[in-house]
């Protein structure tokens, strides 16, 4: 199979590049430095402009997982920019580019996030749940979406993937907590009832596997956990398995005063569950969060 992809220097497209490339597929990978895409993602080849494509033959797959990191800094009117431009304008010009070729792939698999319901509180989200509207990162998930539905006018089936943070062993959410955990420094954010979803990155290579091969699956899946978790247990879990305190909680006030809006990303929750996934066949290697962090933190010791 000849696969495109996009973010395929990140955390998520890295390893996918791994799987698919052990397994005998051609992955090309569309990037701002190609030249770094052959040692970052197992071989693939690196391309800057869609259009040197033409010497590549038929796309068999697309996957689109590019997007500047939107937690890394707050959401002032220029970084804003910069993630809509890296998101929705992207899949703009994918999709623009998929139109024009004569050989279709059979499918496009474009990312997304749980963001796109908004914080919800205590709701259970499926992928059946409407989308939530007042802040900046669900209206963000919801045009990015919106962009790669584009796509089935031309006859390609369309996969959108709500992903939660991702646990991995380096890398990630996981990566940034272990310091200070490890510490002792740790502790819930704000109350601390806000619901956490997560998965492990082993399940979400597996799941985007699955829906790359099951050519029953369209739409929406929400690619997290089926078991969620509230913030306070999240931290207490990752304490329990670094056998450390965490005992040193951050208030919701000095949050918000840090980050402005971006404070919703750790203050606001979705209680998702992956209800599409399950109703397919797919079984989680790591459905419980004190087994999946155990898992990744003795993996990178």
């Amino acid at each position: 199979m000849r696969i495109l992809m996009t973010g395929g220097t990140g955390l998520i497209g890295r390893a996918l590049c791994s799987h698919w490339r052990s397994a005998g597929h051609e992955v090309i990978v569309w990037s701002r430095q190609p030249e770094r895409v052959p040692a970052l993602c197992s071989g693939a080849r690196g391309i800057a402009h869609l259009h040197e494509l033409a010497d590549a033959g038929p796309l068999d797959a697309v996957v689109n997982l590019a997007g500047a990191p939107i937690a890394d800094r707050p959401w002032t009117a220029a970084r804003r920019q910069i993630l809509w431009r890296s998101r929705v304008d992207l899949t703009q010009e994918l999709v623009a580019y998929l139109a024009q070729l004569a050989h279709k792939p059979e499918v496009l698999i474009s990312g997304s996030a749980v963001g796109w319901y908004g914080d919800r509180g205590e709701r259970q989200l499926d992928e059946s749940s409407p989308p939530g509207s007042a802040d900046f990162g669900a209206q963000l998930c919801q045009a990015w979406e919106q962009a790669a539905q584009q796509a089935e006018p031309q006859g390609i089936r369309v996969v959108l993937l709500r992903t939660a943070p991702v646990l991995a062993a380096s890398g990630g959410m996981l990566a940034r907590l272990r310091l200070p955990f490890s510490l002792g420094l740790g502790g819930r954010l704000g109350s601390g009832q806000q619901w956490m979803p997560w998965i492990h990155l082993d399940d979400e290579i597996a799941l985007i596997d699955f829906l790359l091969n099951h050519t029953e699956c369209r739409g929406a899946f929400n690619a997290c956990a089926p078991e969620p978790a509230r913030n306070a247990d999240f931290t207490q879990a990752l304490a329990a398995v670094l056998k450390r305190p965490a005992v040193l909680p951050a208030p919701a006030w000095a949050l918000r005063m840090a980050l402005g809006e971006m404070s919703v990303l750790l203050l606001g929750g979705q209680r998702a569950v992956p209800q599409r996934a399950l109703a397919q066949g797919f079984r989680f290697r790591y459905p419980a969060l004190g087994p999946a962090l155990a898992q990744l933190l003795k993996r990178s010791m």
